[in-house]
């Protein structure tokens, strides 16, 4: 979840040594104006004419990050997708300094989706390139060592999730705790249900959020492929209404979304009917992820209470009636 590409305030920022030591690296000269764009699972600045990527430690590996950029790679100018382009340094495409590991990218030109934008205009184009991802994804032989994480119930519910466990939600008390229990045990059984095959999971951006999505004119383009990894295909879907679970537009979005993929290949009714289910482990996920990285731009904007409140609101609706409005 690097976030978005637009800049934004920061007090107190400061451009590090490390990335003023990584414009050489890149061709830049030593006085490339810097902004820093986004503070979230990663730093994302702007380097002059080129955007680069300072990752969080301990999170990603560099064969993991090499990887995530491989697909990027192969992705480019395939038609009806339009992907952020990698830019190699020195080093390839991955630069590592004092043990960090840094990456370039071309900007986009354009804005990113807002919640407030007529997004039904756009839901069905997202569908379309988010089909595209996965016909690319089912076709492709990736590179030997090629390694992302999984996004499944155990990497996300488990013991040792990824983003932290809900358990550590801002505002959360027993009877929420024990609320949440019951629906994400629901959950799980659901999806293990549902199984991991080949027909329902495979290789996803897994965070098509709104600050992902930069629109220019009629053009809709995907950036962030930094949680690029194996999950299930309806997930990106998930993904796409980050933060916005709530919204009573989300019924309109769904339907917008699967008539967009449903014109580039087929969605097999299993997957249109776990929608719902993975909306909800979506912001589950979200709301364990606002409480451990409150030092986020994201959080700071989002987190808190408040987003607690809405997920039990969710988790009562789909114990209740496992979210039937969300079922296309």
């Amino acid at each position: 979840m690097a976030g978005s590409w637009i800049s934004t305030s920061f007090a107190g920022a400061m451009m590090p040594d490390l990335i003023t030591r990584a414009l050489p690296v890149y061709g830049l000269p030593d006085d490339t104006p810097l902004t820093l764009l986004n503070r979230s699972e990663n730093e994302t600045w702007r380097a002059g004419p080129l955007v680069l990527r300072l990752h969080r430690q301990g999170y990603h590996t560099k064969p993991e990050i090499a990887s995530e950029l491989a697909w990027l790679t192969a992705l480019q100018d395939l038609p009806g997708l339009n992907a952020v382009r990698p830019i190699a340094g020195k080093q390839g495409l991955v630069t590592e300094l004092d043990g960090r590991f840094l990456v370039a990218f071309a900007p986009i030109e354009g804005q990113e989706l807002q919640p407030g934008d007529d997004l039904a205009r756009w839901f069905a184009p997202l569908g379309e390139i988010t089909a595209r991802l996965h016909l690319q994804a089912r076709s492709w032989t990736p590179p030997a060592g090629f390694a992302r994480k999984r996004w499944d119930h155990v990497t996300i519910l488990g013991p040792q999730p990824h983003w932290g466990h809900w358990r550590q939600a801002q505002g959360l008390d027993a009877a929420g705790a024990a609320l949440l229990a019951r629906a994400t045990d629901a959950l799980a059984l659901k999806l293990a249900a549902y199984g991991t095959g080949p027909k329902v999971f495979g290789l996803i951006h897994a965070d098509l959020r709104l600050a992902n999505l930069m629109v220019q004119d009629d053009r809709l383009t995907a950036i962030d492929f930094d949680d690029c990894g194996f999950g299930w295909w309806v997930y990106d879907l998930a993904a796409a209404l980050s933060f916005i679970e709530t919204d009573p537009r989300l019924p309109d979005l769904i339907a917008a979304w699967v008539e967009g993929y449903s014109r580039i290949t087929h969605l097999p009714d299993e997957d249109r009917a776990m929608i719902p289910t993975l909306i909800f482990l979506r912001r589950v996920l979200l709301t364990a992820w606002l409480a451990t990285r409150a030092d986020s731009d994201t959080a700071q904007a989002l987190g808190g209470a408040t987003y607690t409140v809405g997920t039990l609101d969710l988790a009562e609706r789909y114990l209740t009636d496992g979210l039937a409005a969300f079922r296309p």
